[in-house]
């Protein structure tokens, strides 16, 4: 039985790391906005890596705080570790990276969220869009909740038919066994979008107790105090180390031994994987002459002993897995508490969407994230600030933002997508951006604050001070 829930000016559905751009957005260029996910405790959730930033990604996320995004503040609230990266090469390849702590990096989220004006929040599982003479107005959710609105952002990653592959093991699934989106995916197939099928993994995580660490080197923090938010003033400085090991002969050969109980090679996997973040199967199979790859053993948390195998992303089956990781140094005795898994999900055909990510075929719907193809959680936001705020602005009458290639590396992100489409997860490197010796982390406030004041991102005090700034950097160069 349907029922008229609500209106709104924009409707975002999902609440991962490109929905909470999104909403957050909107509703910051004054649209009114609901949010509604599947799962209110996953909100900004981490499956996969307890990370945020590193080689381009970290230039993204500074983007996106240089336009009033939220995620360079939010990690910068709940990290335990950062590091600048490849300080012995120019500034054009220089970006943070930060290990979060992934549970308290989602709750900050969530009660960020739940704070802002204009904002609404409710648990919900949306099943079908409401069409118009191609004009999108609303969502219905399972329930029967109908909900009106000018505008609509799917953010929905790899939720979409998802199946989780674990061996033989073969079910329908989000990713952490959250329960998945069916029904939307079939009703995008309905409206006459066309889909691909994609594929990522995670690594098995182990418990930090049962870590050998003196049979591992310790990567500790930067000294010197980070930050991704221009707006940051208090650091985090008592920080938790992550710890480096190394796959051997031994680990290779168990793993050539159990490659017909793959699914990536047995044939159970059907969706294409993104080649930058290969499991370790394909690893050994692809560069069969390195003797051994780096595996870094990453802190999920300061109040969790989970640790994230970071380079052990495998679909192996649990055995095998538990096998893999006794003949690594260090984890000779380690005690496995989650599997690693693979997980096949729908995703849209990009070229299908405007470069403002509205889509071609439908108006007024627009989608950010891995449901555009991309891998990432920096990649996911990027576009989910620019789905929020295109969303947000049209449902207000107002004119769309484009950024360019050469004004941040989100516009080569979207530009590469909208045009030339992807034939795999797509993940954002420097050598993809032709203008990347502008592109810097150190000058993303220069080249986008200004444009986030404008469409209202950006508060007069913070641009202020903005152009206090500026000034500054004029009398340097002056001197």
């Amino acid at each position: 039985m349907q029922y008229e829930a609500g209106s709104y000016d924009v409707i975002v559905i999902g609440a991962g790391h490109a929905g909470s751009e999104a909403g957050l957005a909107a509703a910051r260029v004054g649209a009114k906005t609901l949010m509604i996910t599947i799962n209110l405790d996953m909100v900004a959730f981490m499956p996969c890596n307890p990370s945020v930033g590193g080689p381009a990604k970290g230039i993204v996320v500074r983007e996106i705080d240089a336009l009033g995004g939220e995620m360079g503040r939010n990690i910068d609230k709940t990290h335990i570790q950062m590091r600048m990266l490849n300080t012995a090469k120019g500034p054009a390849v220089r970006a943070l990276r930060a290990q979060a702590d992934k549970f308290l990096y989602q709750q900050e989220m969530k009660k960020t969220i739940e704070d802002q004006e204009n904002l609404t929040l409710i648990q919900g599982m949306v099943e079908e869009l409401i069409v118009e003479n191609d004009v999108c107005t609303g969502v219905i959710t399972k329930t029967g909740a109908v909900y009106r609105a000018k505008t609509v952002v799917i953010t929905t990653g790899t939720y979409l038919r998802g199946e989780i592959i674990l061996g033989e093991l073969k079910y329908s699934s989000g990713p952490n066994n959250q329960q998945p989106s069916i029904r939307l995916s079939e009703h995008l197939e309905q409206l006459g979008f066309d889909l691909v099928r994609f594929k990522t993994g995670t690594p098995p995580r182990v418990n930090s107790s049962s870590i050998d660490y003196s049979k591992t080197e310790i990567q500790p923090g930067d000294e010197v105090p980070r930050a991704f938010s221009y707006e940051t003033t208090k650091f985090i400085t008592d920080q938790l180390p992550c710890w480096l090991t190394y796959t051997n002969e031994g680990t290779h050969q168990l793993i050539d031994e159990n490659l017909h109980r793959s699914p990536m090679y047995s044939g159970m996997i059907k969706g294409t994987g993104p080649r930058y973040c290969p499991s370790i199967e394909d690893k050994v199979v692809r560069f069969n002459d390195k003797p051994r790859h780096q595996i870094f053993l990453e802190p999920e948390g300061r109040n969790t002993k989970e640790v994230y195998v970071q380079g052990l992303s495998t679909s192996l089956p649990e055995d095998v897995q538990v096998k893999i990781l006794q003949t690594i140094p260090g984890l000779e005795k380690a005690e496995m508490m989650r599997a690693g898994y693979a997980i096949e999900y729908d995703a849209i055909v990009p070229t299908q969407l405007w470069p403002t990510l509205e889509t071609k075929k439908i108006k007024n719907l627009y989608t950010a994230g891995q449901i555009n193809g991309t891998s990432g959680y920096e990649e996911a936001a990027g576009q989910g600030l620019m789905a929020g705020i295109n969303a947000g602005l049209n449902a207000m009458g107002k004119e769309e933002l484009i950024l360019s290639r050469s004004d941040a590396y989100i516009g080569v992100l979207i530009d590469d997508l909208v045009t030339k489409g992807t034939n795999e997860p797509y993940r954002l490197l420097t050598s993809r951006a032709e203008y990347r010796l502008l592109l810097r982390h150190d000058n993303a406030d220069l080249r986008l604050t200004e444009i986030g004041f404008n469409i209202g991102m950006i508060k007069e005090e913070r641009y202020n001070r903005f152009l206090m700034k500026k000034k500054r950097l004029k009398w340097k160069r002056n001197d």
